[in-house]
């Protein structure tokens, strides 16, 4: 399957870069190139793209406002936003989180973990660069915004023990391998119970899947060290 991929950023020259990155390789292509946040969403719902890499910081429309919208349209469930950009602070994660985002990466990162990413999050899998920690997931969590619970405590009823088990490990931060090592399972066992998961509590990917162990208490918040 080739990997459809949407560009937003308002710098001409770096979106002649990742293009260029992107269609070397055999298993992706850019549909589009969009140099702010609403002509993004304009182009997201002409192209259906898999993936959309967005930069936070445009003229007139954001890309967090962009990323909302997309996220929110009905007939773009399967597209998945990679928020890309050099200000990676506490607050731009969790609003990239709150956006619907699947992916936060810092403008320095390498070539082959951009395209990594995107392999990542048109997956369906949740990325976050080192520096956006688990505890600060967390705690964005802890206090979220009025109207953005995803799920109630009583949802996880619909799932099995081990769908619970693998999610709560997930919300940890942990990978596919490293959960079935720790339950002496397949990594593809691991990944048909999160996926039945996010299937039965409506979690569009693994970032919402998180978001809603922490929210029903599945998963318990850390204090970050002092």
């Amino acid at each position: 399957m080739t990997i459809r991929v949407l560009l937003a950023d308002d710098q001409t020259l770096l979106r002649a870069t990742f293009r260029m990155l992107i269609d070397s390789c055999d298993d992706m292509t850019v549909v589009g190139e969009a140099s702010d946040g609403a002509e993004a969403v304009e182009l997201a719902r002409v192209h259906h793209p898999d993936v959309v890499l967005m930069d936070i910081r445009m003229p007139g429309t954001d890309g967090l406002a962009a990323t909302s919208a997309i996220c929110a349209d009905p007939d773009l469930t399967a597209t998945r936003g990679l928020i890309l950009t050099t200000f990676e602070t506490a607050d731009y994660v969790a609003q990239a989180l709150r956006a619907g985002a699947s992916g936060f990466l810092g403008k320095d990162v390498t070539t082959d973990t951009l395209l990594a990413g995107v392999r990542t999050v048109a997956s369906g899998e949740a990325l976050l660069s080192p520096t956006a920690t688990r505890t600060l997931i967390a705690t964005f969590l802890m206090t979220p915004d009025p109207g953005t619970q995803l799920a109630s405590p009583g949802h996880l009823a619909e799932l099995t023990a081990r769908e619970r088990e693998t999610m709560a490990m997930a919300a940890e931060g942990k990978s596919n391998p490293e959960i079935a090592e720790a339950l002496t399972l397949s990594p593809l066992t691991v990944r048909t119970h999160i996926y039945r998961a996010m299937a039965k509590l409506g979690a569009r990917d693994r970032a919402q899947l998180v978001v809603i162990a922490y929210q029903t208490g599945l998963a318990q918040v850390t204090p970050p060290p002092r």
